[in-house]
């Protein structure tokens, strides 16, 4: 028996002020952890659904990021005001929400930024 339908991580590690690669913490990442978890709350999802907070992602240089299962999506660049359209889209719909999905061109992006 499963114990939750589908499982949200959100990246809210911290690095150094400074740091080269950034960090998901200093840009929302614990508040949007916790907008997710009022959210799921709110909509009486919290036995269905686990709003987790994870450390990195490996994708802080895009922007916050955000990763669904066993859906497998990721969502990067993810702001604090984008998390009631996740939760309609992609939590209580099966969808997608296009323009914070991460696509081929920016895992290559993110490796070019890398090898500066």
């Amino acid at each position: 028996m499963e114990r939750f339908k589908k499982h949200i991580f959100v990246c809210t590690n911290e690095r150094p002020a400074g740091h080269q690669r950034g960090c998901c913490h200093d840009h929302g990442g614990t508040e949007i952890r916790l907008n997710f978890a009022e959210g799921l709350a709110k909509r009486g999802l919290k036995s269905e659904v686990m709003a987790n907070k994870s450390g990195c992602l490996d994708a802080c240089e895009l922007g916050p990021a955000v990763a669904i299962y066993p859906a497998g999506l990721w969502y990067i660049g993810v702001s604090p005001d984008d998390v009631d359209e996740i939760i309609e889209t992609s939590i209580v719909g099966d969808g997608v929400v296009e323009r914070l999905a991460a696509r081929e061109a920016d895992w290559l992006r993110l490796q070019s930024l890398r090898k500066k």
